[in-house]
C-alpha cells in the first residue's frame, strides 16, 4: 500500500479525523498487499483487540488518550 504514513500516526499528529480509518480499511481491503490491517493502520495488538471487541468509539477514545499524553 505504499510508503504513506499510517493512520494512527497521522491521527495522533492531528492531520486527519478518526473517520479516515474507513478509507484506510477500504484501501487495504481492495489491495493486493498481504500486510495485516493492524500494521497498515499502525495500531498495536491491544488497540486492535479494543477495536474488534468494543468498536470504533473505544479505539478513538484510546487513541485520544495517547494523543493527550503526548502533548507537552
Amino acid at each position: 500500500m505504499g510508503e504513506e504514513t499510517n493512520f494512527k500516526q497521522r491521527y495522533l499528529d492531528g492531520e486527519i479525523e478518526f473517520e479516515e480509518i474507513y478509507r484506510y480499511v477500504s484501501r487495504w481491503k481492495y489491495s493486493d498487499d498481504n500486510m495485516p490491517l493492524r500494521e497498515v493502520l499502525g495500531i498495536n495488538g491491544e488497540e486492535e483487540d479494543v477495536w474488534i471487541e468494543e468498536g470504533d468509539e473505544a479505539l478513538q477514545e484510546r487513541l485520544d488518550a495517547v494523543k493527550k499524553q503526548s502533548k507537552p
